[in-house]
C-alpha cells in the first residue's frame, strides 16, 4: 500500500527559512547540457521531490547539492549559507543512494557509526547514537549483523540509519528504493515519510516514478532536458499540469484539442456510455481493480478511460461504439514547454 499523501500547503512553504537554494545553476559536459539555469527553493523540514526521466538533469542537480559535481555557472546556498565552492565533506549534507555503500565486512552498527567514528564522536555516544538511529529505522536488534545476512530493505534502511545519525541539514536520497520490488518498495515508501516526519530533516529525493513522488512529497519539481517544467503539490501537478509534458509523464493524461482549446484530462475523469462525444472502443485491458479502454473518437483523437470493475457494471468489449464524456471543471489548458511557449 502506498504511502498516505501529506501536503504541505504552499503558504507554510513559503513562511519557512529554505534550507536548499539554487541561483541559476547551470552544468554542461561537452556539448550537452546536463543542468539548464535551475533555480529553486527547498524550505527547511520539507520532503521535496526531484522528479522525471532519465537524462532529464535531476540527479546532476542532486549532485550539485552534494558537492560531487561543481556548476558552470549559478550558486549553491545550504542554510542561507553558499556552499558552492566548498567540498562535499564540508557540506551539512548527507547523502543515500540506490546500491547503499555499506561497508561488507562492518557490522550493521559499524557502519551505521562510521561517520561518527571519521568525526571523532567517542564510542559510548557513537554506540547510544547509532543505536537510536537504528531503533529509529526498526533495525532494534540487527546491530550485530552483517550486511550480507540482511534483505535489500534492510540494508536500505542501515543505509539510512548511517544518514541520519549524524543530523545532517539536508539528507539526499538518489533514487533510494530503485533495486526493490514492488511491494518492498510501496513499504519504504510510507517507513521513509514517517522517518522524515520524525526527525523533521529537509528530505531531497530523486526518482522517475510518479508513485514515489506523489505518495511521499510535500512538494515535486518535475524535470526534462536540464530544466524544471513545474514544481507545485502533489495535487497540483497531477490534476494541473503545467505542459503537455508534465501532463503526459506525472500519471496518464489524455490530451485533445476541441474549438480551437487544447486541454488535458485525466483517465478517471472520464465517463462511459450516456451522452457525449461517440467512439469505438479499440482495447480492453483488465487490471485487478480497474479496467482501462482506450477508445478512438469520431471527432478525432484517442482518450484512455479508467473505470473501476464493479459487479454492477456492464461488460463493455472492444469494437463496442460508445459515447464517452466529461465535465469541463475536470479539464485543464496546457501549453508546449517552457522553451516553445
Amino acid at each position: 500500500m502506498a504511502a498516505e499523501q501529506t501536503l504541505l500547503p504552499a503558504s507554510s512553504v513559503a513562511a519557512r527559512a529554505s534550507d536548499v537554494t539554487l541561483a541559476g545553476i547551470r552544468k554542461t559536459y561537452g556539448d550537452v547540457v546536463a543542468v539548464d539555469t535551475v533555480e529553486l527553493e527547498i524550505a527547511q523540514g520539507e520532503f521535496f521531490t526531484m522528479l522525471g526521466p532519465s537524462g532529464s538533469g535531476k540527479t546532476t542537480t542532486l549532485r550539485i547539492i552534494a558537492g560531487f559535481e561543481r556548476p558552470d555557472a549559478g550558486r549553491v546556498l545550504l542554510g542561507g549559507k553558499d556552499v558552492t565552492g566548498q567540498p562535499p565533506y564540508t557540506r551539512d549534507v548527507n547523502t543515500v543512494f540506490q546500491d547503499y555503500a555499506l561497508f561488507p565486512h562492518m557490522t550493521v552498527t559499524e557502519n551505521v557509526e562510521y561517520g561518527l567514528r571519521v568525526k571523532g564522536v567517542k564510542r559510548p555516544d557513537r554506540r547510544r547514537r547509532a543505536a537510536e538511529a537504528l531503533a529509529l529505522v526498526r533495525l532494534d536488534g540487527f546491530g550485530a549483523r552483517k550486511p550480507v545476512q540482511l534483505s535489500g530493505g534492510q540494508r536500505q534502511r542501515v543505509a539510512l540509519a548511517r544518514a541520519i545519525v549524524n543530523h545532517p541539514r539536508v539528507l539526499l536520497l538518489d533514487e533510494p528504493l530503485g533495486a526493490l520490488d514492488l511491494k518492498l518498495r510501496q513499504e519504504m515508501q510510507v517507513e521513509l515519510k514517517r522517518i522524515q516526519e520524525q526527525v523533521g530533516i529537509t528530505f531531497v529525493y530523486v526518482t522517475h516514478d510518479q508513485e514515489e513522488a506523489l505518495t511521499m512529497s510535500d512538494r515535486i519539481a518535475v524535470f526534462d532536458r536540464g530544466r524544471i517544467e513545474q514544481v507545485g503539490s502533489p495535487t497540483e501537478v497531477y490534476e494541473r499540469p503545467a505542459n503537455e509534458f508534465v501532463a503526459g509523464f506525472v500519471g496518464v493524461s489524455n490530451v485533445l484539442e476541441r474549438d480551437g482549446r487544447r486541454f488535458t484530462i485525466r483517465p478517471e475523469r472520464i465517463r462511459l456510455g450516456g451522452d457525449g462525444e461517440p467512439g469505438v472502443v479499440q482495447s480492453v485491458v483488465y487490471a485487478g481493480p480497474v479496467t482501462r479502454y482506450l477508445v478512438e473518437l469520431e471527432r478525432g483523437g484517442r482518450v484512455t478511460v479508467v473505470r473501476q470493475n464493479d459487479a454492477e457494471l456492464d461488460e463493455i468489449e472492444q469494437g463496442r461504439r460508445i459515447a464517452v464524456s466529461w465535465r469541463p471543471e475536470d479539464t485543464f489548458a496546457i501549453h508546449g514547454r517552457k522553451e516553445e511557449e
